[in-house]
């Protein structure tokens, strides 16, 4: 796959203008790095609200602040730094975990585990449920893209170079991590697949995705972000299936372990990045 996997003609700038890309290019290397880091973030959110009892509200709060930390910090980056990106996207998949969570759930017994009546301190969830949920991100999302679309801005990352223009980029991911966890905790708690069977199901569509980036009439850029957001359910339905008791159809390796041996692999893999983006910079 080449490095313009997902991504659409840019919207150049000046060709006179020098910038400093703040955003990674578009590679395979990318796609990994995404899934693993809304794997952990599912795996992370569920250790800090289910196993800690932390609560999805107070984790929610808990996990916001940590995005907007990391958010602020890749902001004030001047160039594309590997370690502040992808805190910031494992930053907005964590919350987006439990900001799906506290939406759609509430305090019935099918989403506490046995003999427990409440989770955390504060509410419980608001239990709008997966559909009403999903609809709700899908409209934010909407209109993120509109507000985005008459900026005149592009949408293709790694010409964003704008303080704007990647505010808004982190506001779709923000909303699409979150969108993404509603689709994938649908796909495993109440669509019959299963926790692998709806990991499947993504990965099919993902393969979808990429045979339509032949076909010309479809923009490269609107793959790119159906995909990122498919991206999430993938990792969420993946995180479950590695957590979730084997009564339940996943392997019961609870959300600690599999959280510490995640993060271990995004890191490398984020050393990794940062080491090819070191060389590229030196030639």
């Amino acid at each position: 796959m080449d490095k313009t996997e997902f991504v659409a003609d840019p919207q150049v700038a000046d060709p006179g203008t020098s910038v400093m890309k703040k955003l990674p290019e578009v590679t395979l290397a990318f796609w990994i790095m995404k899934i693993a880091a809304t794997t952990l973030g599912e795996t992370a959110g569920d250790l800090f609200a289910q196993t800690l009892k932390l609560g999805y509200f107070l984790t929610t709060i808990l996990l916001f602040l940590v995005f907007v930390v990391t958010l602020v910090v890749q902001l004030r980056s001047r160039r594309y730094n590997p370690f502040f990106y992808w805190t910031v996207i494992l930053s907005t998949s964590m919350a987006g975990t439990t900001m799906s969570d506290f939406m759609n759930r509430d305090a019935s017994a099918k989403y506490l585990s046995d003999g427990a009546t409440s989770l955390g301190w504060g509410p419980q969830g608001l239990g709008l449920g997966y559909p009403a949920g999903a609809a709700i991100l899908i409209s934010l999302l909407a209109v993120i893209f509109t507000v985005w679309k008459f900026t005149g801005m592009t949408f293709v990352i790694r010409d964003i170079v704008t303080f704007r223009a990647e505010a808004l980029f982190w506001s779709a991911i923000l909303v699409s991590n979150t969108l993404g966890t509603s689709m994938g905790d649908f796909l495993s708690d109440s669509s019959g697949l299963g926790y692998a069977g709806g990991a499947l199901l993504v990965a099919g569509l993902l393969a979808v995705l990429v045979a339509l980036m032949r076909v010309p009439a479809v923009p490269n850029v609107v793959l790119f972000w159906i995909a990122f957001v498919l991206t999430r359910p993938l990792g969420a339905t993946a995180g479950d299936f590695l957590t979730k008791p084997t009564a339940k159809g996943g392997l019961d390796l609870g959300t600690a372990g599999s959280s510490a041996v995640l993060f271990a692999l995004l890191v490398g893999l984020m050393g990794y990045a940062h080491l090819r983006e070191r060389r590229t910079l030196a030639t």
